[in-house]
């Protein structure tokens, strides 16, 4: 049996999809049911149980699902060993984030990295909170960006940044004259949201609330862009990191408005697989995230939710 078949095999048991485990490995659909067949004759044993609505191994496919995980880290492991010793930093890096992160946040990061290893190509999908935990977990992506990173089963979640929600309004508006806005006076304007759904707007929620303050937004998106659009009209104001509103603060569509008390701040997460083998390239490029983060506990962009 070649490397490849225990990738196929061990890529369709945790996909438990036939077509997943095909794209993952890059080949036809019918060459995965070709390949099962194969080691199944090789082997003398069924792997599937046949009989069952849903997938399941049998007792044999489920030692040569521990047995491929095993040889394939073995085997990564050594072709990482190898181009590290050859200081081979290459390959391909695929990146999923929610929006505001990956839009904002990930550039300076990835143009930074670009310039010292230029052989590599990184892919940045943008995807709603919970599918970039999915697509990590699933193997679809390598490393993960999310706002208010919350611990999963085999994944590791880390906070590598923490940056601040301001107060943001249209130009001309009544708070501007009041110097150091206070958080409890925002109950007499309108104000627009994230939809409660969104871990943003969740956290904010639970900051805001362990600070005896509850608001009702009088509309809610489910993505920034189209939040911060809403706060251009004036149609009320939010709580929106800067990096987000950087253009519009430069151009005077938005402006900032100073509050009193403590800063809100929204933790930034990267994510990655627990118990996967990470390529040199993936693994220097997570080193750009090292800085100042801590661990979670275990336990078209512009229009995609947060």
């Amino acid at each position: 049996m070649q490397v490849e078949s225990f990738r196929v095999f061990r890529d369709l048991v945790e996909t438990k999809s036939f077509s997943r485990s095909a794209s993952l490995n890059g080949i036809t659909q019918s060459a995965v049911s070709q390949q099962l067949r194969s080691i199944e004759t090789r082997l003398r044993v069924p792997l599937l149980e046949r009989t069952s609505k849903q997938f399941a191994l049998t007792r044999e496919g489920q030692l040569l699902y521990e047995a491929s995980r095993e040889i394939i880290a073995h085997y990564q492991r050594f072709q990482h060993q190898l181009e590290e010793m050859r200081n081979i930093i290459s390959g391909n890096i695929r990146l999923v984030a929610v929006p505001s992160v990956g839009i904002h946040e990930l550039p300076p990061y990835i143009r930074e990295f670009l310039k010292t290893f230029p052989q590599v190509k990184i892919q940045v999908d943008y995807r709603r909170s919970n599918e970039v935990y999915e697509s990590v977990t699933d193997g679809d992506a390598d490393v993960g960006f999310v706002a208010f990173p919350s611990p999963r089963k085999g994944l590791k979640v880390e906070t590598f940044k923490k940056d601040t929600l301001h107060i943001i309004a249209a130009p001309g508006h009544p708070l501007m004259k009041r110097g150091a806005v206070a958080l409890s006076d925002l109950g007499q304007f309108k104000m627009v949201s994230l939809a409660p759904e969104t871990p943003t707007r969740q956290g904010l929620d639970k900051i805001l609330a362990a600070r005896g303050l509850r608001f009702q937004p009088k509309m809610e998106f489910d993505n920034v862009e189209t939040l911060k659009n809403a706060v251009e009209i004036d149609a009320g104001v939010a709580f929106l990191p800067k990096s987000v509103v950087a253009k519009e603060l430069a151009s005077g569509s938005l402006v900032v408005l100073a509050h009193a008390g403590p800063p809100i701040l929204r933790p930034l997460g990267v994510v990655s697989r627990a118990s996967r083998v990470v390529s040199p390239a993936v693994k220097r490029f997570l080193k750009a995230f090292k800085g100042g983060k801590t661990t979670v506990p275990s336990g078209g962009p512009e229009n995609l939710p947060e």
